[in-house]
């Protein structure tokens, strides 16, 4: 007999700030299902997941849960007053036999449930909050960025809870790997419509890409049947025919149908410059080594970076990744040993904590206010790799809109907060990145232009994260740090290290993990049987379009100008410069369109 479902929304319609966010909005949670909720950063995710927890209310529509069914959910910024450490917090549902939940939780998770609140990072409530969800195990388990905050070793442990848990689940998160293993359905959110499929995460990028490859072919017919039908409507009042107004209402109609199309938003326009040309040693470490409190974190170490290497740093929380760091960037001095820096370097830091963002300050003035980004005399110019900017043009590069400009830091999300970070620091020339977990809460999109940059970027990569995927895709070296002082110096990325450090044995995940990495190696080397799209083709493809629109518009004004009985015998400079012009515009409307068509062909392969 079919089980009731654990929560069904039906026509939910939510609006913020004036913009719908949702619209006519269903869907149904199984039990048993383990879905993936995915979607550009700002596009209602974790607002539709408030309001699948009961903790928004929609304009319209409603919620239903199952009868006796228990919908738990990870809050980001949990509310812990009245509670004196994060275990009574993590426990206040449970009953007194199942307190070992919570310790248990906390082992998996790695915080500490004696530590008092009061003096808790953000991570550690974050984990408190996460450790409580897993303790209660209610039927429906609603989990918005679990991963942040934890190493990976917590992370392949509570991946491993939840591939073992019997327990519906819906999941948001930036990290590739822990979506891959653990969905079987993904839920996407796309301009305020919610798609869903029945396949992981795994066979979303895919599905997407299909999908938004049919909308370009079902707009591009309708941009041409639109220049068809304007074609003729000029050609009948230039030939004095009666027009069918029919056919004119029917015009208009097309017109009004292209316009309520909602355009996809862009990815974010970064870019990085490399700068001045480092010497082609950047860093040499000899026998460094450093011991806090009688605390070893440390022990005599060797490493030597090259110019464009991509060298990444993993380990626990705690181990001394951020200390080793420092360490190599001369901000602390080692026990023992020496660093030397390579001729030229020029850094630039992002930073893990968001420390270099001030929350009470403005999106202008975070720009503005920085003395590297600052332009002398002028209150509204940002310097940008050495040229000049506006600050709201420039921010609006970054996919912020006029409104957010002077609203406080702390308004933001997670991602904008990434973002504006990425802005202060694609702002500067630098030949030396330190990234401290940057793939935080950015969307996959601007995930995959991110890799895409570190790619193309000529100077060398210091990179902190527990992202797998992104470690797979980036590293050229790995340096793992496994306790007791030990910084062991591995060849490639995560998969890579796995497999040296296992000597050769691969677990099922990691082979996945491999096949990932070669396809992506494979298509980027071009020596797939079917081509596929540069990053810069595939948004030139999806800029077309509006090319072709315009061209079209100026063609039917010059068209319509042309049209004018007496425009040659009274103004003839104005029909000779009007004639040429239209030329013009039909050879690049041509060109436009034929490249429209062949990069659509490469797209479908």
């Amino acid at each position: 007999m079919a089980r009731a479902p654990l929560l069904q929304l039906t026509d939910i319609s939510l609006t913020f700030g004036g913009e719908p966010l949702f619209d006519d909005l269903s869907l149904v949670i199984q039990p048993g299902d383990r879905v993936a909720l995915v979607g550009r950063n700002g596009s209602g995710k974790s607002t539709l997941m408030k309001v699948m927890a009961g903790l928004v209310e929609a304009d319209r529509g409603s919620r239903v849960a199952g009868p006796g069914v228990s919908v738990g959910y990870m809050e980001q910024e949990p509310e812990m007053k009245g509670f004196a450490t994060l275990g009574d917090y993590a426990a206040s549902e449970l009953e007194p036999g199942e307190l070992y939940k919570v310790e248990r939780a906390g082992e998996g998770l790695k915080f500490d449930p004696d530590r008092a609140i009061g003096t808790a990072s953000g991570g550690e409530r974050r984990r408190a909050a996460l450790a409580k969800l897993m303790a209660e195990s209610p039927e429906l388990m609603l989990l918005d960025e679990p991963t942040n905050h934890l190493d990976i070793e917590a992370v392949l442990w509570l991946e491993q809870e939840l591939k073992s848990t019997r327990k519906a689940f819906v999941l948001i998160s930036h990290d590739r790997a822990f979506l891959r293993e653990l969905t079987r359905a993904t839920l996407w959110i796309d301009r305020g419509m919610t798609r869903r499929q029945e396949k992981g995460f795994e066979h979303f990028e895919a599905w997407r890409d299909k999908i938004w490859e049919e909308e370009d072919q079902s707009r591009h017919k309708l941009d041409r049947k639109i220049k068809a039908e304007a074609r003729w409507a000029v050609e009948g009042i230039s030939a004095r025919r009666k027009r069918n107004m029919g056919r004119v209402r029917a015009l208009a109609d097309l017109r009004a149908e292209r316009a309520a199309q909602i355009a996809r938003q862009g990815a974010a326009a970064m870019a990085l410059d490399s700068g001045p040309k480092s010497g082609r040693k950047v860093i040499e470490a000899k026998g460094i080594s450093k011991t806090y409190d009688d605390k070893l974190i440390l022990k005599p170490f060797d490493l030597t970076v090259m110019r464009g290497d991509r060298v990444a740093f993993v380990g626990p929380n705690g181990v001394g990744k951020t200390t080793l760091l420092k360490l190599l960037m001369g901000e602390i001095e080692p026990d023992s040993g020496s660093v030397r820096h390579g001729t030229n370097l020029v850094s630039a830091v992002f930073d893990q904590a968001r420390a270099q963002l001030d929350p009470e300050a403005t999106l202008w003035d975070s720009l503005t206010g920085d003395r590297d980004m600052r332009v002398s005399g002028q209150s509204d110019q940002v310097m940008v790799r050495g040229a000049p900017r506006h600050v709201v043009g420039y921010l609006k590069e970054f996919l912020f809109d006029e409104r957010q400009v002077r609203a406080p830091v702390k308004s933001l999300s997670g991602g904008e907060k990434a973002r504006l970070l990425l802005a202060r620091l694609m702002a500067r020339e630098s030949n030396l990145l330190v990234l401290d977990e940057p793939t935080n809460d950015l969307d996959v999109e601007t995930l995959d232009l991110l890799q895409e940059l570190l790619d193309g970027y000529a100077g060398t990569v210091l990179l902190v994260s527990h992202d797998r995927d992104f470690l797979d895709r980036v590293a050229s070296v790995t340096v793992a740090m496994e306790g007791d002082g030990r910084a062991i110096v591995y060849a490639g990325g995560w998969s890579d290290y796995q497999r040296q450090k296992s000597g050769g044995e691969t677990s099922e995940t990691q082979e996945k993990q491999d096949r990932t990495k070669a396809s992506t190696t494979k298509a980027k080397q071009g020596s797939s049987a079917r081509p596929r799209l540069s990053f810069t083709e595939k948004h030139r493809l999806e800029a077309l379009p509006g090319v072709i629109e315009r061209l079209e518009a100026e063609i039917a004004k010059l068209e319509e100008l042309l049209a004018q009985p007496d425009l040659y015998t009274a103004e003839p400079v104005k029909f000779r410069k009007a004639t040429k012009a239209l030329l013009e515009r039909q050879e690049k409307l041509a060109a436009a369109e034929e490249e429209w068509l062949t990069l659509a062909e490469k797209a479908e392969g």
